[in-house]
């Protein structure tokens, strides 16, 4: 998949465009690019996506995103988009006039646009759909996609997160819901009462679920099944949010090494234990919870 942060760069050929923050890659985004991967074959062209970095609402609204840019485009990969344009979104690229980013639409030529139906852009969101139908006649608007009554939007699996919910986010992903971080130097406690954890470094801004998880850890294209633990460690007087996980029969050394979780299920939610006995005595019943889990 080709990769580009201005439609300027590539060749100056006609395309198919879907355009969106493409936050999470989630069900409803998979639609719109079932559909740009449709219209593309029809026409014989490339298949574009237009996407912003960080998702807008990350810069207006001061949201957690779902997917850094690597994880979206490694996603997009998958779904077999050709081509992908990341624009930096830039409190000055948020202030253009609509007119401005129809001109960047022109620009890829394109014989279709696919969006949602309740798609913007602009300064103030002034723009909509019938303007984009001054770059393109035809302009696909799909509706809102929906799961067990509810609307799949990347607002919805951020609040889903906050809850712990990640098999609830994983339905609106059509996945399990991941992070991806490097594993850093931690004060090693974990290895004094038998249970050793990798600490993960992600992204400043990256949504992360709260609790003990049942998941799978990601090294090298193998995976590891453990325990995700994302939280303040209150045991031991902990004053800022750790991500580590500990992979159950594994005894390699992983610092400075990218790796990817995917969480599975909610063990439970944090606790402030009497003394590290209680701590390990739970662990150990959090640990046979998660086996089980991981083995259905």
């Amino acid at each position: 998949m080709k990769t580009y942060v201005s439609p300027t760069q590539r060749p100056d050929t006609e395309t198919v465009v879907a355009v969106g923050s493409f936050d999470g890659v989630h069900l409803g985004h998979q639609a719109l690019l079932a559909r740009l991967k449709e219209r593309a074959r029809h026409y014989r062209v490339p298949s574009v996506v237009y996407t912003f970095d960080p998702p807008t609402r990350v810069l207006t609204q001061g949201v957690e995103f779902l997917s850094t840019l690597p994880e979206k485009l490694d996603l997009l990969t998958r779904y077999g988009i050709d081509e992908v344009i990341a624009v930096p979104f830039t409190t000055e690229f948020a202030s253009r006039p609509k007119e401005a980013f129809l001109d960047d639409l022109r620009l890829l030529r394109p014989r279709a646009l696919v969006v949602g139906e309740d798609f913007h852009f602009g300064r103030g969101r002034a723009g909509g759909l019938s303007d984009l139908k001054e770059v393109c006649a035809n302009v696909v608007a799909l509706p809102m996609h929906s799961l067990g009554g509810q609307d799949i939007k990347s607002t919805r699996v951020r609040e889903m997160l906050k809850l712990g919910d990640v098999e609830g986010a994983s339905r609106f992903l059509g996945r399990h819901y991941d992070a991806q971080g490097v594993v850093v130097q931690g004060d090693r406690l974990g290895r004094t009462i038998g249970y050793p954890t990798a600490n993960i470094r992600v992204p400043e801004g990256k949504a992360l679920p709260l609790g003990v998880f049942a998941a799978k850890t990601f090294v090298e294209g193998r995976a590891y099944p453990g325990m995700a633990n994302v939280g303040y460690r209150p045991t031991v007087n902990g004053r800022e949010l750790r991500f580590e996980v500990n992979l159950f029969d594994f005894g390699g050394d992983l610092y400075g090494q990218e790796v990817q979780v995917k969480f599975w299920h909610l063990l439970r939610g944090e606790q402030k234990f009497g003394g590290l006995d209680e701590l390990k005595a739970q662990l150990a019943l959090d640990e046979q919870n998660a086996r089980a889990r991981l083995a259905e």
